[in-house]
Formats: C-alpha cells, structure tokens, sequence
C-alpha cells in the first residue's frame, strides 16, 4: 500500500512574523490532532517551500525541529515521513477528522469536555482544595480601602535600592550558594533583636525560621501539626486564608466566636477534638477587636492542658497608636505552645514576600526541614538587603513613619465618613491595626452598600464573607463594612469618601 501523501493547501502563513516558527507549529498540531497520521509521506523541502511560497530555508529549519523533537523521520532514499508513533491515545478531535494522539499532550486544547483536575490527580487534598474555593487578594495599584495594604508608598526604595546595589556590586560568594533553609543567619538574628526589643519576646535566632510571607508561615504550621480530621479553631469571623490552608491539610474546622475580649475561650474549651487554634490577638482580623489579658491567659492555659498549640499571627501589630505594641502570647508562653507568625508585608510592601515564624525549640528542624521539601531557602538578596535594612537603622525608622502614616489616615476617614446612612452603624474606636469595621443591619443592606461603594470605584469588603458558612449567629446579624485606611494617602481618602457619600445618598 503506497504511503498517504500530505496536501499543504490548508497553511497559512503570516509573512510578517517567522515564517519557520509558523509551519513547525503547523506541522505539529497536525501530527497531535490527527490529521497527519502515523507513515504519512512530508513533500520534499523544495517542493513545500514552492508550494507555500516561501524560501527552502525555512522549510529545512521546520523539518530539522520536527526531526529533532520525534514527530517525523527520514527514510534513506525515501523521503520524509510523519513519525511512527507509538502508544496513541484514540480521541475524537472537534474537526471530525480521523483521531490522534491524546488532546492531553496539547497545550492548545484549553478546555476539552471530560478533562477535569479531579478527573486526573488522585488525592484527597484535592477534593478539599476544590471544596475551599480561596478569593485571591484584589490585583493592581491600591486604592480606598483596599483591606491588608500598608502605606507602601512611603517605602524608603531608593534606601532600598541602593543596598540591593551594594549587595550585588560586591556578593559574598558563599551566600550565593545553597543557604541555610531555615533563612539567613544575619537576619534571623535581627529579627530576634527587634522581637526582644519592641515585643519582649526571649527567643533567639535559632528559633526563628524565615518564610515567603506569612501565609507560607500559617502553611507549615498545618502541613506539620495537622493529621486529616483533626479539629482546629479558628476565630469566627476570622482570616478565612489561614483557615483553608488547615482545611486543605485535612482539618475540621471549628469556628469559635470572638467577643469584645478576642476568641471566646469557654467555647473553646467546650471543643472535645480540638489540638491547635489560629488567633489574631493583637487586632482582631477583621473586627479589630484586641484579646484582653485575661483571655490571653486563660487561652495559653487551654494549650497547656490540652496540649494544644496555638497560631498566633500578628500581622500588623507593629499598629499601636496609643502607648507601645502589646506583648504577643508568645511572650507570655511558659509551656512552649505557642507559634508566632510575623511577616514584614504590612510594614513595608506586599510583594516582597517576607516573613517569619518564631518557634518552640523543640519544632524548629522539623520545619526547616519540611520547608526545605516546597523551597530550598528563601530569596537570598531580599533577605540580605533586609537584614542590612534592619542593621543601619531603617526598619525602625520607617516603623515610625509607617504608624504616624496609619495614624493620619485612620483619622481621615474617621473625620469625613458619611453620617447618618440608613442601615450603618457608628464608626468603632480604632485604637490599633490598619482597617476598621463597622456593623450594617443585614445582608441586603450589605451587598447594597458594597455594589454601590463598588461603582464609584471603592473597595469595600463585606463583613459576611469572613464567616465559615453555615456557622455562627443568624445570617442577618454577620453583615458590616471591612474598610483598610491605610493604602492611600490623606486626599485620596476625602475624595473617596466624596464618592461614597454620592453613592450611598443617591441610593
């Protein structure tokens, strides 16, 4: 039986860009989707270069990358040959032509009908990371009031520039091999030095272990204090990112409620499955409440006897505006149950993917190890200019700046919100932290609120979302504003409180 001949009348090419590049690719998706089929016989070089109008150079460049990557072969005496190739996956393609190799080994099939994540990756954390569908933060440049941005626009990056100049002018060579996964030593006793002084917390170096931000942080606590089914408190409403990562290592989460005095620990201790709770103690994420003393004893008590553990995340605790930054339970923690998430994206900018957990001796190798496992060590010039950051003074001068910032914007959108909107509650105090919420009288009411905020270019969050579903009090009674003060300066704050009032009065 003579071998099939192949018709290129169906190419087209585009002569203003590569002409190679364009009939490699179709030659390709030939071959993938079936339409040459295994022993189809490839015109000779000069005959498709004719036949195509284009130079035999670029015929013989498509041919030898074909050859090169397997989809055809030479024949010695007998011409070019789409490649016999073995072990094809029987597929109908959408043109209705003869079938071919699996749609799978094609980039261009997007969306192929019956191809689905569950339907090709075995494994339960699968199923509970489809289950835990998480909202991805808000892209683009910051605008009013945009929740968890600090006032980055204040960064001092010419500082910054600068020592990243200096650290790339002259490297050490020995940190530009593997390093420590655990961070650089230099910074992590920085990071110690600052924590001793600005927090009183007695650690060291040694038990601090860097990270890419503090969400990788809130990861590793789940990944290694997490057996499947395990329950984990989590406050309610709280930081719903931390709870899908302990959902996704397997946890059943137990949504505890939080009060004027921070997570309600009678409720807590109430839990029977219970072996770590994730708390935001120093400003309560989002309702901006602060964990009393009391509460922070007696949680520290229930870690103790249970013996639980307990994520403390202090995201933007740095946020004091009367008196110094309250002492974390990290400093108060006699027993060795608590683990200390900070992270360096609310005081300088998001992007820059630094943080830290500070651990009970005891946990340190198993994290640095398990880290190791996801990301050999963090970034080594982010970490070096950091820590030459921190050495020189700048961190805690801009610290300063950063809070006096905070300060001035917290008051202007203080000073301007619009009074008297039907269904809104009265501002609260913000005595700490970089956003504010406030109480709506339901959930229509809410989503109203935030469509309409939404239109005239202000972003509000919707206190609802930051419960776990079908927990907690009446649905009507879940509803608020989450607004952040601090990602815009002074003016772009009365000019979105402007909008807002037009909004909301004209609704």
């Amino acid at each position: 039986m003579s071998p099939m001949s192949f018709n290129p009348a169906g190419i087209e090419l585009d002569r203003r860009q590569g002409l190679t590049r364009q009939l490699y690719e179709a030659l390709r998706q030939r071959v993938l989707d079936g339409r040459l089929a295994s022993g189809t016989r490839l015109p000779a070089s000069r005959d498709l270069a004719a036949a195509l109008g284009i130079s035999r150079n670029s015929v013989v460049r498509a041919y030898d990358q074909l050859y090169a990557e397997g989809f055809i072969e030479g024949r010695v005496g007998d011409g070019t040959y789409v490649a016999q190739l073995e072990k094809k996956l029987s597929t109908k393609v959408s043109t209705g032509l003869s079938t071919g190799l699996s749609p799978a080994l094609s980039t261009i099939h997007a969306d192929l009908p019956g191809f689905s994540s569950s339907a090709v990756i075995h494994s339960g954390a699968l199923g509970r990371l489809e289950s835990n569908h998480l909202p991805l933060p808000p892209a683009g440049p910051p605008r009013a009031f945009r929740v968890g941005v600090p006032a980055f626009d204040l960064f001092p990056f010419d500082v910054w520039a600068k020592l990243n100049a200096a650290f790339w002018r002259k490297p050490n060579l020995q940190q530009l091999c593997y390093g420590d996964p655990a961070g650089d030593a230099r910074l992590r006793g920085l990071i110690a030095a600052y924590l001793r002084s600005s927090r009183g917390m007695q650690c060291t170096a040694e038990q601090i272990v860097i990270t890419s931000g503090a969400q990788q942080a809130i990861s590793l606590c789940a990944q290694l204090l997490v057996e499947p089914g395990d329950g984990v408190a989590i406050e309610n409403p709280g930081y719903r990112a931390a709870g899908h990562a302990f959902a996704i290592a397997g946890a059943k989460l137990q949504g505890v409620a939080v009060d004027a005095g921070g997570i309600d620990c009678t409720a807590l201790n109430a839990l029977s499955d219970c072996r770590l709770a994730y708390v935001t103690p120093s400003h309560q994420y989002p309702t901006g409440v602060v964990m009393s003393l009391a509460r922070r004893l007696e949680l520290l008590a229930w870690a103790e006897r249970t013996g639980g553990w307990v994520i403390e995340d202090d995201y933007d605790g740095e946020y004091r505006y009367s008196g110094a930054p309250l002492a974390p339970l990290a400093a108060l923690d006699r027993s060795g149950r608590v683990l200390y998430v900070g992270t360096f994206g609310k005081v300088a900018f998001p992007a820059l993917r630094l943080g830290y957990l500070v651990l009970p001796q005891a946990l340190v190798s198993a994290f640095t190890r398990r880290r190791a496992v996801d990301v050999r060590h963090s970034e080594v010039s982010t970490q070096a200019v950091m820590a030459e950051f921190m050495a020189a003074g700048h961190f805690q001068r801009h610290i300063r700046r950063m809070r006096r910032a905070a300060l001035s914007r917290r008051n202007a959108v203080l000073a301007g919100w619009p009074a008297d909107v039907p269904g809104v509650g009265s501002l609260p105090g913000v005595a700490a932290g970089l956003h504010l919420t406030v109480r709506v009288q339901g959930l229509a009411r809410e989503a109203q609120l935030v469509a309409q905020a939404l239109a005239a270019d202000v972003e509000i969050n919707a206190l609802s979302s930051y419960w776990l579903p079908d927990t907690g009090p009446a649905p009507e009674l879940r509803a608020g504003l989450v607004l952040g003060f601090a990602a815009v300066p002074e003016e772009a704050i009365a000019q979105a409180l402007a909008r807002l009032r037009r909004a909301w009065q004209a609704g």
